[in-house]
């Protein structure tokens, strides 16, 4: 399986951010969460920013408003990262223009349910 960021993970286990991290371990990904507020989440290591991860990562999954994912996207694209899913709230059309013209591959989905599971079973 690949790994991922889930950018937007929170400690708070009613938050998608946090169904997400748990829907992907699940699913047997290889799960960094990131935000600047936690340095733990569902007993992974979070890291503070999307550069702070170690190591490549093919696929990072945004639960951050879509206002705050354009510093985002732009962290994605240097650090290599290939696709980035768009979750509800976190898109925009430009967003979704700046993350293409930057070489990532956007993806408005649900994350969770694109990966098989469903949200409300978390």
């Amino acid at each position: 399986m690949p790994s991922v960021m889930v950018v937007g993970a929170s400690a708070d286990r009613r938050k998608f951010g946090n169904k997400a991290v748990r829907a992907f371990l699940k699913r047997g990904y290889r799960v960094i969460p990131v935000n600047p507020h936690e340095t733990e989440i569902e007993g992974l290591s979070a890291y503070a920013s999307v550069l702070d991860v170690p190591g490549e990562v093919e696929l990072a999954s945004l639960y951050v408003p879509a206002s705050s994912g354009r510093a985002v996207v732009e962290d994605l694209a240097r650090k290599g990262v290939r696709e980035v899913w768009l979750n509800p709230g976190a898109h925009s059309p430009a967003l979704i223009e700046q993350a293409r013209a930057l070489g990532l591959t956007p993806v408005v989905t649900c994350s969770i349910r694109r990966i098989g599971e469903v949200p409300e079973e978390y």
